[in-house]
């Protein structure tokens, strides 16, 4: 699995994650913060807030984000977060970009054969998608927004 973040004209850091293992060898809280909160969103975050002025922070619903301890660490670090409506992948500019990823990595000429070059494919792909790719998600959120509203709640084109 992997973590990245992106705002309008910025694409920020991608994190390959390393699982536990063991029983209910998934993402824990304490994993999702040694991983990429502390290391990464932090950093990032308040970055992008100082240039911008403001930030939101929009993340899944997985349970490592909306645990107790993350949520307590979000405010903590001051990241103000933007809801995100369950089942809604739609409002959410990230899953376009996963998208247009997986299509780079599974187009590539040396396909991946191992976990160790799916990392390396999936790495390589992020640093090549261009800011216009971004861009073409991230601009689209009001138009996506209106259409959710105009199908009340329903089914999109997004």
């Amino acid at each position: 699995m992997v973590w990245g973040c992106i705002v309008d004209g910025k694409k920020g850091p991608l994190v390959v994650l390393d699982y536990p293992g063991g029983k209910g060898g998934g993402m824990t809280s304490a994993c999702y913060r040694d991983q990429v909160l502390d290391p990464v969103l932090k950093d990032f975050y308040h970055q992008v807030a100082h240039e911008r002025g403001r930030a939101l922070f929009q993340q899944d619903n997985a349970l490592s984000h909306k645990s107790r301890a993350t949520l307590s660490w979000l405010n903590e670090n001051r990241i103000t977060r933007f809801p995100h409506p369950a089942s809604s992948p739609d409002l959410n500019p990230i899953e376009g970009v996963w998208h247009e990823l997986k299509e780079i990595v599974r187009h590539s000429p040396h396909p991946p054969t191992s976990v160790g070059t799916l990392k390396k494919a999936v790495l390589s792909a992020w640093d090549t998608l261009s800011i216009d790719s971004i861009n073409k998600y991230t601009q689209s959120m009001e138009r996506r927004v209106e259409s959710v509203l105009r199908a009340r709640g329903g089914h999109t084109r997004f």
